[in-house]
């Protein structure tokens, strides 16, 4: 099989935070619909911790956690220890990184696709990523919107596809 197309699927607050002690800093449902939407029926490759930091298991999706401990193992995790493994074991023509900051950091040079929620927020957190360089990111779609009176931040819906 080809290599498949790559997406970094994730959420980044205005000062780069993608999360606080294993959760994200905010709560957005819109996004978490975006999330499912963009994630269903496909294989998506996560980090240990973001695999941890999930409420139960994704219905309708596979779950590959790169992790350096090569004994771990939990349920409804299909753990590998590369980045060839994770993408030979997806065997899938479309696969979705979720995260965290480190995972995002090893498939950036291999992404094809980055779909962005861009949050107008300045969090504290211990997990933080640089906003993706337009040297080698076109932005092609953006869907704006404002705060709203539950107390939600103002957030888009960015799509960017490598130059």
């Amino acid at each position: 099989m080809n290599r498949p197309e790559i997406t970094l699927i994730l959420a980044r607050a205005a000062n780069g935070v993608i999360g606080a002690d294993g959760r994200m800093a905010w709560h957005l449902p819109a996004d978490l619909r975006r999330f499912k939407q963009l994630t269903m029926g496909r294989p998506m490759i996560m980090g240990r911790k973001t695999f941890d930091s999930l409420p139960a298991i994704l219905e309708g999706r596979r779950h590959i956690v790169l992790t350096r401990d090569r004994d771990w193992q939990d349920e409804g995790a299909e753990p590998v220890a590369t980045i060839e493994e994770a993408l030979k074991l997806a065997n899938a023509p479309h696969v979705m990184v979720i995260g965290g900051a480190e995972i995002y950091r090893l498939f950036l040079p291999l992404a094809d696709r980055i779909e962005l929620t861009e949050v107008a927020l300045e969090p504290g957190g211990d997990a933080a990523i640089d906003y993706p360089a337009t040297a080698d990111w076109r932005e092609i779609a953006r869907e704006d919107h404002p705060a709203d009176e539950a107390g939600r931040p103002a957030y888009s819906f960015v799509t960017m596809t490598r130059k």
